[in-house]
């Protein structure tokens, strides 16, 4: 019988020794240089990122908007990307699916059968209907959206339905959903009280964790909380690919120093 995605996840982390999820999402406008990125150039940078990281890194999550913003070409470099991964790391498709239950099936199918992706982050918005057809994909991961970093995120997931802000309400369906044990919860780093309020609730469900460095959470508490029951990945994307002058060895610099950081955290939580 095949591990669970959640088991599968905590696998790979454990035998690299590493919580890193690296954010593979190019934006030729974020570099000093303000190079002028061809799809081969992009290509060349994202897989020597890969192949500079790749022994101590295990999970990469390409955003599609910046592969798809480039047409066909950039969906087809999508996939290059993934299948250069592919077994060696877990690859999260950072898509951000949602929709009516037929359609949701359509995007699943699309995922993880042509694109061949791990897992993938999804809106709940919809509510189960948009969910369902990704779980059907029992060894496959699936990121639901419960409290993200972004700065106006508290109008919509803080709103009280009742008693409860909307996204203790989908923590409680996840769990619900989790029968699988191939659920895990998108939480940003941003706010460090309702993570630890989020821990409790979500159990030892996976974390996805947005919103270290450019955006100001602070890793040392997101690597603390998140993985006293359960495991906290950290994403880092920014911070990465356009660490220092742009030089690949500032690249895989960077990831080495996040590397070290989260292993150091990791290891006092665990008093090793």
């Amino acid at each position: 019988m095949s591990l669970s995605f959640n088991k599968q996840l905590k696998e790979i982390c454990n035998k690299k020794n590493n919580r890193l999820c690296i954010g593979l999402d190019v934006d030729p406008d974020k570099f000093i240089d303000n190079r002028n990125m061809s799809i081969d150039s992009m290509e060349h940078f994202l897989k020597e990122v890969i192949d500079g990281t790749i022994d101590f890194c295990p999970i990469y999550k390409p955003n599609f908007a910046f592969y798809e913003r480039f047409g066909s070409q950039g969906y087809a470099l999508l996939e290059r990307i993934v299948g250069h991964i592919s077994g060696k790391a877990i690859v999260i498709a950072d898509a951000k699916r949602g929709d009516i239950g037929n359609t949701s099936k359509q995007y699943a199918f699309s995922i993880f059968e042509n694109m061949g992706c791990d897992a993938i982050t999804i809106s709940p918005y919809m509510g189960r209907d948009a969910i369902d057809p990704f779980l059907h994909y029992d060894n496959k991961g699936v990121f639901i959206l419960a409290m993200t970093s972004n700065k106006s995120a508290t109008e919509i997931q803080n709103n009280k339905n009742d008693v409860e802000p909307l996204h203790e309400r989908i923590i409680k369906i996840a769990n619900e959903l989790n029968v699988n044990d191939n659920i895990g919860l998108v939480v940003g780093a941003t706010n460090t009280e309702k993570m630890k309020t989020i821990r409790k609730s979500s159990k030892d469900m996976p974390w996805l964790i947005p919103g270290i460095g450019a955006q100001g959470g602070d890793l040392e508490k997101s690597v603390s909380i998140s993985n006293q029951n359960g495991i906290g990945i950290i994403n880092v994307s920014r911070g990465i690919l356009y660490a220092g002058n742009g030089s690949m060895e500032d690249v895989i610099q960077s990831a080495k120093k996040y590397t070290e950081k989260i292993r150091n955290i990791t290891c006092n939580l665990m008093t090793c």
